[in-house]
């Protein structure tokens, strides 16, 4: 199966959505969504279908297309959902002239000889000019033989501005045998207009995570060729290709710092608040503000490849795809205008039938057709997504997929995996413990002078303490590695042996001996995150149980879980990879809803096993692709973050769909027995879509 991402344009409402979408899925052996807030249809197709098919379906139920490119190279996909500069000209214009028609024709001390003619004049441009966007796409939309919530507007305005010319024209309405509906004609069109407006603005504003995190991007990138600097596009870079990149410049691409030390502000893709040191042999995202140093960097992957590429890629899924609650939302949009229709003309005729005057009749009909909009129905999914996972991205948190807003609700046990996730995955020296009369700076300086010959993760750690400890590192002659036992050499004309010792309390030992004496002990150990902590305390907060699984022993893993906080009944110790699955089975089998957080492959059948599987944007790709969430820095915090975050966006969905299914349920009956005027029915409907674009957009101020 191939995927392509489609941008649409010509959506007004859920039931274009619809339409589009049922066009899509009549292709043999294609799978489509469509996103009305979004405008886009995600695909997942064969190979006997081409992108062209795709495009001539969307075509062929009146609506244009345009395959999506994803290069990763900035492109901006969220800068067609705005038509304010088309809306606000008419939004303007319409309200102006709407002012003096709705008080000629409601304060009637007003009205002079001839006021009638002054209203259908300035009704007229309101009605055709103001509202031209409705007409446009209800005739596009009945010339394929549909009907959407344009068909509504349109059909409203037009029958009351209508039926009001007709009263003028026949004289009706200067006997008073008439009534004119030009005030509903005019405040409805304006009234839907600045509600599109306002829509169009926030559905923008709910836009702007992702799209700041397109503009991450950099479009020119400084290279070194043949020892001499060059602009090229970002286009152009190749793997090891170096850049360089001076204070104030974003890091072009994914790479590993060759020359040069420097401080890189990540918060844009990380949520890090605090700038992260680099020098040669660190690696660096693209994307990052250099803050101070120059630095020289060597491309490790470029274009769609690089981790912004990929986290913008992952949040334009999730806000394209559908939470199987909005497909509810869907199948009712779907027949709900044809359905709208046939109410609006029965409440026409059951009036007439009943003896109702032809003035009420006509104005519970057009308060139906008006007040019955289901645009915030089909908003009220889409848009918390869109917020939801924009607001994530900028905290570190990636969201897959929009099924997972609903699966993390009921999550009572996180299960972490130990190496790499609660703690830093490499090896640390924790304590020199020294014999008498031995002092622990000489220890360490003797075993880091023979470690510093080796690349055993053990000596990295040696090496690498003497050096944060200021202790000078002598050198070494005649080095000897003996596998699995130690290693030595002569250090200052003595004879220097570092060899494994017995473990203690779940710490890694080895011990110093010089000259056949022992010196001292070093202890090392896999370092806790300095934020593990404080992560399990606020997972605990939530009533949700922590529980470490790991491959290590039960000393190791005793120790780690007493460090951040997890109760010792709690440990599952010394499993194999192929095991990790089980034990979260097991939970599962216990009534536990499961959360998993792992990073290494080892970790991906458990992630995918688990209820919500979340990956640590550190640790390896298979990881990252079995998981539901990703962690984006590494940070454990960020885990009852995302879990926090799902379940407010799940409630503020819960929250529109309850708005926009009460506001129809409610409102067309009290339309159709007139209980509504047609202009307060248009204030409302417009007021119910900026309602639940507005209540989704209090998810941006999540902390």
């Amino acid at each position: 199966m191939t995927t392509t991402d489609l941008q649409l344009s010509g959506m007004s409402c859920a039931s274009c959505a619809a339409r589009i979408e049922r066009g899509l899925n009549d292709l043999e052996g294609v799978q489509a969504t469509v996103n009305f807030a979004v405008e886009r249809a995600h695909i997942e197709h064969g190979p006997q279908v081409s992108e062209h098919d795709l495009i001539h379906a969307v075509e062929s139920t009146g609506y244009g297309a345009s395959v999506i490119d994803h290069s990763g190279h900035g492109q901006n996909h969220m800068d067609h959902d705005v038509p304010a500069e088309q809306l606000r000209p008419r939004l303007i214009g319409s309200a102006v002239l709407a002012v003096p028609v709705v008080a000629l024709s409601m304060v009637m001390p007003w009205q002079f000889n001839g006021w009638l003619w002054v209203v259908l004049a300035l009704t007229t441009p309101i009605v055709f000019w103001g509202g031209y966007p409705f007409h446009k796409a209800a005739i596009n939309s009945a010339r394929h033989g549909a009907s959407t919530m344009d068909t509504l507007v349109s059909l409203g305005t037009l029958a009351a501005y209508l039926w009001s010319l007709y009263a003028i024209l026949t004289g009706a309405a200067a006997h008073g045998h008439g009534h004119v509906y030009f005030e509903v004609a005019a405040a409805v069109t304006v009234f839907l207009l600045a509600g599109r407006y306002a829509e169009a603005k926030a559905k923008r504003s709910a836009g702007a995570a992702l799209r700041a995190l397109l503009s991450l991007g950099v479009k020119d990138a400084t290279v070194m060729r043949d020892d001499t600097e060059v602009r090229i596009p970002v286009g152009e870079l190749h793997v090891d290709d170096v850049i360089v990149v001076r204070p104030g410049e974003r890091v072009a691409t994914d790479g590993v710092v060759v020359d040069g030390a420097s401080a890189l502000d990540t918060s844009a893709m990380t949520g890090e608040s605090v700038p992260v040191d680099v020098r040669a042999g660190d690696e660096v995202l693209g994307g990052a503000v250099n803050t101070y140093g120059r630095i020289l960097v060597r491309a490790k992957r470029v274009g769609a490849d690089t981790q912004l590429a990929r986290m913008a890629r992952m949040v334009a899924d999730a806000q394209s795809g559908k939470a199987s609650i909005q497909r509810l939302a869907d199948r009712v949009s779907a027949v709900f205008v044809p359905v709208v229709l046939v109410i609006a003309a029965v409440t026409l005729g059951a009036w007439l039938l009943l003896g109702g005057s032809a003035t009420a009749a006509f104005t519970a009909a057009v308060a139906v057709l008006i007040i019955a909009c289901p645009c915030a129905l089909g908003l009220a999914t889409p848009t918390a997504i869109l917020v939801g996972t924009g607001r994530g991205a900028q905290l570190g948190v990636l969201i897959k997929e929009p099924q997972v807003l609903e699966t993390v609700t009921g999550i009572d046990a996180v299960v972490l995996d130990k190496t790499g996730t609660v703690t830093t995955g490499t090896m640390a020296v924790a304590d020199v413990e020294t014999e008498s009369g031995a002092d622990a700076a000489d220890v360490l300086a003797q075993a880091a002078a023979v470690e510093s010959a080796s690349e055993h993760p053990v000596a990295a750690a040696i090496v690498a303490a003497a050096r944060e400890r200021g202790v000078a590192v002598p050198a070494v002659a005649d080095f000897a590695n003996d596998p699995g036992t130690g290693v030595s050499g002569v250090v200052d004309g003595i004879r220097v042996r570092v060899a494994r010792a017995s473990d203690d309390d779940g710490r890694t030992s080895v011990e110093v001996i010089t000259d056949g004496t022992r010196q001292g002990v070093i202890r090392l150990v896999d370092a806790v995150k300095p934020t593990s902590a404080e992560a399990i305390a606020e997972l605990k907060a939530m009533g949700i149980t922590p529980i470490l699984l790991t491959g290590d022993n039960p000393a190791v893993a005793a120790r780690v879980a007493a460090e951040v906080g997890i109760a010792a009944e709690n440990v599952i110790a010394g499993v194999l990879p192929s095991q990790k699955a089980d034990a979260i089975s097991r939970l599962q089998a216990q009534g536990r809803k499961v959360a998993m957080v792992g990073d290494g492959v080892n970790d991906s059948v458990a992630l995918a096993t688990a209820d919500v599987g979340m990956a640590m944007g550190t640790g390896t790709d298979a990881a990252i692709e079995a998981g539901d969430i990703t962690l984006v820095r590494g940070d454990l915090r960020t885990v009852p973050t995302a879990l926090r975050l799902s379940s407010r966006t799940l409630r503020i969905i819960k929250q529109n769909l309850f708005w926009a299914f009460g506001y129809n349920v409610a409102a067309i009956p009290l339309a159709a027995l007139g209980l509504l005027n047609p202009m307060i029915a248009g204030a409302a409907m417009a007021f119910s879509s900026v309602l639940v674009v507005t209540n989704s957009l209090r998810l941006k101020r999540f902390r």
